[in-house]
């Protein structure tokens, strides 16, 4: 036993006695199963064949490819053992089940080193196939990288006309293609021109023909922009595009909107940070223009021109409010007011007197941080923020106007527009009014009393709060007109409408009505053809929801305009509070660390709250009043814009 091997087999003697026709013979499959049927795989063969096989499997790391469904699968090889015919016949039928491809195995050792050294050579062949069509590709693509991106956008570029072309029509004789579309009309001469330059190009015999149709259908719109107008023209765009010939709230936006944000964050301090960070981003645009941005840099790439004249209009705003990080500076000159005596300093203005010519440009210094007794500065935002009001919602009544009478309809520059204007500026108007006269006379004239007791006593002397003579009869002329203008608006219209389509269908009238900024006109002109019954009640209703929606909303804007004097207010305190209880309150400990760190969280809250959220709380109130206090005066935006033919577009969609 010590001399043999541990190669030896163990039943050599009984190997060597036994019959070898009596010998079993063991036969074995082997191939390949999914990894995750192998332990059911296993379970089978042990239960079917009651554990007479034995089987071994190993993990494949890569995936194979799966000779029936051609996809990479993760696997197992196994390998089997077994004796006699009805156990193979069970094995055969439990690998059909499982999908288990098999590979047959030579019994004859000779033979499986011949197998083994055939398909190393043919490993050895593909390998270097492989590596040749490799370094071949790499040579191909590094020859033609350079024009790849050319290749690229021409074949996209084929593509795409070829998607334009199948829209085209055949016309009656199929011998030629026919296009309907839409180009603005200063295009028209320069289509024509490529159109017969083409002709030319291609050598055709039969020139293209270029037609003016005339349809009752409406326009898409199209505005001509620049990379400075592009993205106020997308702030209107995002709440609606507008109807063709309809006016667009674009052009005053880049005006109001940048003005509005300005009077909310009104510190020529923060402007100047706002700015200098936006003309990083103007000199820099070539640069950024062809990289990748994530998404919030994209969006502030996208606004630059937007926030650089935010920037402008906040440092225009800050010279007035006279504050640089809360603080106010004597550029201007010195300050008309002193001392009396020590006790008006800081946080009064008791004992202040007037010593000199007025602060000219702004408000003047020693009255920031006023509370008792001249509250100027934020009786001037608050005033200040209703004038704004008013006049942006009379410009978009105005505008209401323009789109009237470019649309033929009168019924709404009589029955709207002239109405909206009497009650609007019977209120709010006068009230307006009213705020100029005080600062002009310097009266001390409570308006909330005049304005409160316009309605409840008109007949009332006004006393201490009459501001010019005649006050109370031009009042109560006032307030008659805003009464009478709400029935103005509310019952003509449905009445005349009727009246129209009665005329209509009558035969007395054939006039077709293609009002279509009035919704209530439209279903009228459709309702001509259709011979529909005039819906009196449902014009009615629709009506009082429209005079109840602007009176309520005449009231409920003006209100909406106090944000600006709210947000100017936070803006300004937040920056006071920023300076005093951190700058200033590290400056007194007379230490170097303490300076340091308390200017670490200066900065840090300038930049994070002022500079970052309040910028964002203010665009956002910007825009909100822009899209609901303005526009909803006249714009209805229920366009759709123009996307003409272009290969931009394309680089655009890549991007």
């Amino acid at each position: 036993m010590g001399d043999g091997s541990i190669d030896s087999p163990l039943l050599l003697e009984q190997e060597m006695i036994t019959d070898p026709s009596k010998q079993v013979k063991l036969g074995s499959f082997t191939g390949l199963v999914p990894r995750e049927k192998s332990i059911a795989f296993e379970r089978i063969l042990f239960r079917a064949t009651r554990g007479n096989v034995f089987l071994k499997q190993a993990v494949i790391e890569d995936p194979v490819i799966d000779p029936i469904s051609g996809e990479k699968v993760d696997k197992n090889v196994f390998v089997i053992f077994y004796s006699g015919e009805r156990t193979k016949n069970k094995i055969l039928k439990i690998c059909e089940a499982f999908r288990a491809n098999r590979y047959p195995v030579a019994d004859d050792m000779a033979r499986q080193y011949q197998m083994i050294r055939e398909v190393s050579e043919k490993l050895s062949e593909l390998k270097t196939t492989i590596d040749v069509g490799l370094l071949h590709r790499a040579n191909m693509l590094q020859t033609i990288g350079s024009q790849f991106e050319l290749w690229n956008i021409m074949v996209k570029k084929e593509k795409y006309i070829y998607h334009v072309l199948n829209m085209l029509s055949f016309d009656v004789t199929k011998k030629c293609l026919v296009a309907e579309g839409w180009c603005p009309v200063f295009a028209t001469s320069q289509i024509q021109k490529v159109l017969q330059r083409a002709t030319l190009d291609c050598n055709s015999q039969v020139g293209a023909i270029f037609h003016v149709l005339h349809t009752e259908e409406f326009p898409p719109t199209y505005f001509r922009t620049n990379k400075f107008t592009n993205a106020f023209q997308e702030i209107v765009d995002a709440y609606g595009v507008a109807k063709y010939q309809e006016a667009n709230p674009g052009v005053y936006t880049i005006i109001t909107f940048p003005f509005l944000f300005a009077v909310m964050f009104g510190d020529w301090g923060h402007g100047i940070c706002l700015l200098l960070a936006t003309l990083y981003f103007v000199m820099q645009e070539k640069k950024f223009s062809g990289q990748k941005l994530g998404d919030i840099t994209e969006m502030i790439f996208g606004g630059r021109y937007i926030i650089m004249m935010m920037a402008v209009f906040s440092i225009y705003t800050g010279f007035i409010y006279n504050e640089f990080f809360s603080v106010p500076f004597e550029l201007f000159g010195p300050s008309a007011y002193q001392c009396k005596q020590l006790s008006c300093r800081d946080a009064t203005t008791s004992g202040l007197v007037k010593v000199g010519p007025t602060y000219p440009f702004g408000v003047d210094p020693k009255w920031h941080g006023t509370r008792t007794e001249l509250p100027f500065l934020n009786s001037l935002k608050m005033k200040m923020s209703i004038l704004l009001g008013v006049a942006q919602m009379n410009l978009g009544i105005v505008l209401s106007y323009y789109n009237a009478k470019f649309f033929k309809n009168d019924l709404n520059i009589w029955y709207q527009f002239v109405p909206q204007m009497i009650f609007l500026n019977s209120l709010f108007g006068y009230l307006s009014l009213l705020i100029i006269i005080k600062w002009c006379t310097g009266s001390q004239a409570d308006l909330y009393h005049v304005m409160i007791y316009m309605f409840l006593s008109p007949t009332d002397d006004l006393r201490e709060n009459q501001l010019f003579v005649g006050q109370k009869f031009l009042q109560i002329i006032l307030l008659l007109l805003a009464i009478a203008a709400v029935p103005w608006m509310l019952f003509p219209k449905p009445f005349l409408l009727k009246k129209q389509h009665e005329e209509r269908h009558q035969g007395r009238s054939y006039a077709l009505l293609h009002n279509i900024d009035d919704p209530l006109e439209t279903d009228l002109h459709e309702d001509s053809h259709d011979h529909k019954e005039f819906e009196f009640g449902e014009v009615i209703v629709h009506q009082l929801i429209h005079t109840i929606e602007f009176v309520l909303g005449a009231v409920s804007n003006t209100a909406s305009y106090l944000r600006l004097w709210a947000l100017s207010l936070a803006h300004s305190e937040l920056s006071s509070v920023f300076y005093d209880k951190v700058l200033l309150l590290a400056w007194g400990f007379n230490s170097i660390i303490v300076l340091i760190v308390g200017i670490i969280i200066f900065v840090c809250a300038t930049v994070g709250v002022l500079l970052v959220m309040e910028t964002l709380s203010a665009f956002l109130h910007a825009l909100r009043l822009h899209w609901v206090e303005f526009q909803n005066k006249f714009y209805e935006g229920d366009g759709y814009k123009f996307f003409p033919f272009s290969f931009t577009s394309i680089q655009d969609d890549e991007e």
